[in-house]
This record gives C-alpha cells, sequence and structure tokens, in this order.
C-alpha cells in the first residue's frame, strides 16, 4: 500500500519492527528496483522472532543494510535523541523524495518509549521539499522514465499524466527507456547506477562531528539512542580526568565523507552497541581500522555508568 502510494505521487510511509522488516524485505527490494521514494521505520527490538517485544535492542542494522536479495542499497537513517526524531523522519523524507529511493529510519524501542521538551518548528520555516514531478515528455520525445537528473534520480511521473505512460515491475528495467530487460551488461550497468545514486547522498550529508579535547586518543563512536548515554559517559570519565572523544553516526548509509578520516585521526576506537557489534564490524572492514567494541544484548538499554567504567578501563 505505501509503495502504491509513491507510485501514485504521494510519499508513501509505513512502520513496524524487526519482524515486519523480514516480511516487508521483497516490496523494500521493488521500491529500490522502482526507485521511488518510501520511508520504512523500523523501530528495534529485542529477538529473534518474537524474542522480547518490549524490550530494546539495536539488532537490526546489517538487515536494514543489507537485509534484501540481490544488490538493493538504499539510504539508512537512525535517530539518535526522542526530540531528534522528527528531524531524522524530515530528512528522511527528503532524502526520499530528492533522490528518488526507499530510506530506512531506524529507530529503537529505547526512543519510542523516550520523550523529552520538545519545541513543535514552525512549518513555514522548514526547508521546502519539491518532489519535481515530470508533467510533460521533454521537447515532445517519448517519456524516457529511467533517464536521470543531476542527483541520479529518475522522472516521478503521477500515473494518468498524458504523455508520460511507462511500465513498472520487479524485472530488471533497460537503462533510460525503463524496458524489461535480460540483458547482462544493462543488468550490471543498473546495479551500479542505484548504489551509485545511494553513494553521492554523502556528498551532501553532514560531515562527523567530533567532541574532542587535546590529548585525547580514544573515540568512542555510537549510532542511534546510544548518544545520551555515551555523552554522560564521557562526561562523567572527563571528570576524573581520562581524555577522550565522542561521536555519533546518523547517517549509516551513506556513511558521512568524513568518516574514515576521523577513524585514522585517533589511537583507539571504541563502539558501544546494543548487539554483538555490527557497525564495529562494517567499520573494520571498511576502512581497514583497528575498532574495538562494547557489545550489550540485554534489552535494556546502555547506561553511563557503563560507559564510564569502560572508558576507565581503557585508559
Amino acid at each position: 500500500m505505501a509503495l502504491g502510494a509513491a507510485f501514485g505521487g504521494r510519499l508513501g510511509v509505513t512502520a513496524t519492527s524487526g519482524p515486519g522488516m523480514d516480511l516487508k524485505a521483497e516490496t523494500i527490494g521493488l521500491a529500490v528496483m522502482l526507485e521511488l521514494p518510501l520511508i520504512i521505520v523500523d523501530v528495534q527490538r529485542a529477538g529473534p522472532s518474537t524474542g522480547m517485544p518490549t524490550k530494546t535492542e539495536q539488532s537490526d542494522l546489517l538487515m536494514a543494510l543489507y537485509g534484501r536479495h540481490g544488490e538493493s542499497p538504499l539510504p539508512v537513517i537512525a535517530p539518535t535523541t526522542a526530540g531528534g526524531c522528527f528531524d531524522a523522519a524530515f530528512e528522511a523524507a527528503r532524502i526520499a523524495i530528492r533522490y528518488r529511493t526507499p530510506v530506512i529510519l531506524l529507530s529503537d524501542t529505547f526512543l519510542a518509549s523516550s520523550s523529552e521538551p520538545w519545541l513543535v518548528p514552525d512549518v513555514g520555516s522548514l526547508p521546502e521539499i519539491d518532489p519535481q514531478f515530470t508533467s510533460a515528455p521533454s521537447n515532445g520525445h517519448p517519456f524516457q522514465p529511467y533517464s536521470r537528473d543531476d542527483h541520479m534520480a529518475r522522472p516521478w511521473a503521477i500515473p494518468g499524466t498524458p504523455g508520460l505512460q511507462h511500465r513498472i515491475g520487479g524485472l530488471e528495467k533497460a537503462d533510460i527507456t525503463g524496458n524489461i530487460s535480460y540483458d547482462g551488461a544493462n543488468h550490471e550497468r543498473m546495479t551500479e547506477l542505484r548504489a551509485a545514486k545511494v553513494a553521492a547522498i554523502a556528498e551532501e550529508i553532514p560531515p562527523l562531528v567530533v567532541d574532542s579535547e587535546p590529548g585525547a586518543e580514544l573515540l568512542v563512536l555510537g549510532w542511534g539512542s546510544t548518544e545520551g548515554s555515551i555523552r554522560a559517559g564521557v562526561r562523567r570519565a572527563r571528570e576524573a580526568g581520562h581524555k577522550v572523544a565522542t561521536a555519533q553516526l546518523r547517517h549509516l548509509s551513506p556513511l558521512p565523507s568524513n568518516t574514515g578520516d576521523v577513524l585514522r585521526s585517533f589511537e583507539r576506537v571504541l563502539v558501544p552497541e546494543l548487539n554483538s557489534g555490527h557497525l564495529a564490524m562494517l567499520l573494520r572492514s571498511r576502512f581497514l581500522v583497528d575498532v574495538e567494541s562494547y557489545t550489550k544484548i540485554q534489552g535494556q538499554p546502555l547506561f553511563a555508568s557503563e560507559m564510564e567504567e569502560e572508558i576507565a578501563n581503557r585508559q
């Protein structure tokens, strides 16, 4: 239903937890193939299967990044605070519409159950998100549904618009025309184009910002709802005389363009996660740096006292 809404010219949005992501994987892959804007909110909970449905976890990261068959990359954004969920959702909508792609908003039960004072924004002050619907064939030429603009996004044509008839479906598309294609070279090109489009988003997302102090050799890097506990633990460690830096990733796919430089600028990197070390593994493999893990898989959030103790033990 959500993907159908996107085909009809609206931003489709659907929300679920981990078990629902299992069931939605085929349609998310179809959205990647069709290159239509779609928001999938995954509020992670402890698994597998029904697991502990009221307990928090960050164990869906690998599924969000790779949990579809074939080569089907898409952006993944992780809010870090209850109040920040609005900004993360707005950013997800902007990217989905601008780049014609499904986007996963990767939250968790701890964020969903949290609350904080939050100033409702003036809607008129928010940046405009222009869908730039295609309204007519270009210069009288036949409509080409898989031509691309400067952002590598294909046209978004509302069904019923005169002259913009086109076919969609899960079979591979021919470059430019969108016709069904079984040609191997075309499949490789379309696979590379879809990946390049997502990778190019890194050029306009904010760089990874580090809160550091002179002489800090240890970076504590988190993502998602661990931000508050990490910052509080780092603050306590600094008060105890330890020199430590901290940063929080919000864009998990693509990563900020300066991520590798940040990791290499510290002697040691510690990644706390409510899983078995998903992000740490990915950072090691991509940037070839020695990343240490702190993992917790108890259905409980990360605590500031745990971070303070872990930092002290690693100094």
